[in-house]
């Protein structure tokens, strides 16, 4: 198949959206697809275009060769210039999104002189969508929304955009644009169900879950190698919080946490990422000796860094409940430790969590504190829920498996 996958974020971005972009395009290209990507320059989470890459347009190209298929292709990719704001509020955002939407356009039409058989989409940003469903129709291809991130709901809830005029004629807009593609899929069963609320038909659309290299995330035998360098006592339990650090994620919890656990010597806290929110943090945090702050690691020291945890946290806003579907777990629940999340009950992240960690009502910081003293006291517990978390990834989240049952949509899809 010819394929062409349109999104604003791509590898070698760490963290979120862009990791599995591109291991997507990487894994297809593997398969002997042929593939091209349209997307920007690094910027994700730091809000800032990576050392290395240029805010133009550009063109790379890179193979990969998986020796489980013995069949290896190319990876094309074209970045296109986009406007970064250093501070992203709801209408920067807006301009930030549209500007990628705007330099793509071009980029976009010169592939009517590929043909590809589908026109795969990453939203955000749903303003890409267009030249996407214009691209397939003028080649008679296909063209497939993967949702990974209701971007538009998200900011109304959190107040990134006012629930008005404007509000309303973006919902019309994004709900029109849905419609209009083949095929509509996104990362868990109530984001599925969200799809029906916006127009999608059932038989339009499709859960496509995201995935981890089991082979390359899994517990280690042994103590991490960050402990030593990062100067953590072998009895110190670690609490880890690893990502994006932006407003949806509500990490000020931890920052409470920390500030009422100051007593107990045996519990570190390691604070890892970048993003919008993250000098808002470092301010609250200041005096605070028991938080280690790092900065995103290498993908080859993923697994050490998720290895590095006795518990892994995961706050969120509850504003942000089944909008999203943090990205993080996948990895979290293949390194084989629980997680603490602040999730209500019935929602997609607490299903997920439950018996692989302990969930906690959002923005009760007395719960949280309390899950977090009960694990640290029980390592049978944590091995338990661990080991649960382990077999569940393994089973359901395998890299080969899911991206296999893409495939095969794909194939089906385009006939």
């Amino acid at each position: 198949m010819r394929i062409v996958i349109y999104g604003i974020n791509y590898s070698p971005e760490l963290t979120g959206i862009g990791k599995y972009s591109g291991e997507m395009a990487e894994w297809l290209a593997s398969r002997g697809h042929e593939v091209r990507v349209v997307t920007a320059p690094p910027y994700y989470p730091q809000w800032r275009i990576c050392e290395g890459f240029s805010n133009t347009w550009s063109k790379e190209e890179k193979n990969y060769t998986d020796l489980a298929f013995n069949n290896g292709s190319g990876v094309l990719v074209y970045r296109c210039p986009l406007w970064v704001p250093e501070q992203p509020s709801g209408f920067k955002r807006l301009l930030h999104l549209a500007s990628f939407a705007f330099s793509s356009l071009p980029v976009m039409l010169y592939q009517l002189f590929w043909r590809p058989d589908v026109v795969v989409v990453i939203a955000p940003p749903l303003l890409c969508s267009p030249w996407a469903i214009l691209l397939a129709r003028l080649v008679g291809g296909k063209a497939w929304l993967h949702v990974q991130d209701f971007e538009v709901d998200t900011a109304l809830e959190l107040g990134l955009i006012r629930v008005g005029l404007l509000g309303r004629l973006i919902l019309l807009i994004e709900r029109w644009l849905m419609k209009r593609f083949d095929r509509v899929s996104t990362i868990s069963g109530r984001m599925l169900e969200k799809l029906g609320d916006k127009g999608v038909e059932k038989a339009q659309s499709d859960l496509f879950l995201n995935w981890v290299d089991c082979n390359k995330i899994f517990p280690l035998t042994h103590v991490s190698p960050l402990r030593n360098v990062l100067g953590i006592a072998a009895h110190e339990i670690v609490l880890l919080y690893s990502g994006n650090m932006g407003q949806k994620q509500g990490l000020q919890m931890i920052i409470e946490a920390a500030d009422q656990l100051q007593v107990d010597a045996s519990l570190r806290f390691v604070m890892c990422g970048e993003g919008s929110s993250y000098e808002k943090l470092r301010a609250l945090a200041a005096g605070l000796g028991n938080i280690i702050w790092i900065p995103l690691q290498p993908v080859e020291q993923l697994n050490e860094l998720l290895n590095l945890a006795d518990i892994h946290l995961l706050p969120q806003l509850s504003a942000a409940a089944d909008l999203v579907m943090p990205s993080k777990l996948t990895g979290i629940f293949a390194s084989g430790r629980p997680v603490i999340a602040t999730a209500a009950a019935g929602t997609e992240v607490w299903s997920m969590v439950e018996g692989k960690g302990i969930n906690t009502v959002p923005g009760d910081v007395r719960a949280f504190v309390a899950a977090i003293r009960k694990l640290a006291e029980n390592p049978q517990l944590r091995l338990q829920l661990g080991t649960s978390a382990r077999s569940f990834a393994e089973e359901c989240l395998d890299r080969n498996k899911v991206l296999a049952q893409f495939e095969a949509k794909l194939a089906s899809l385009i006939g």
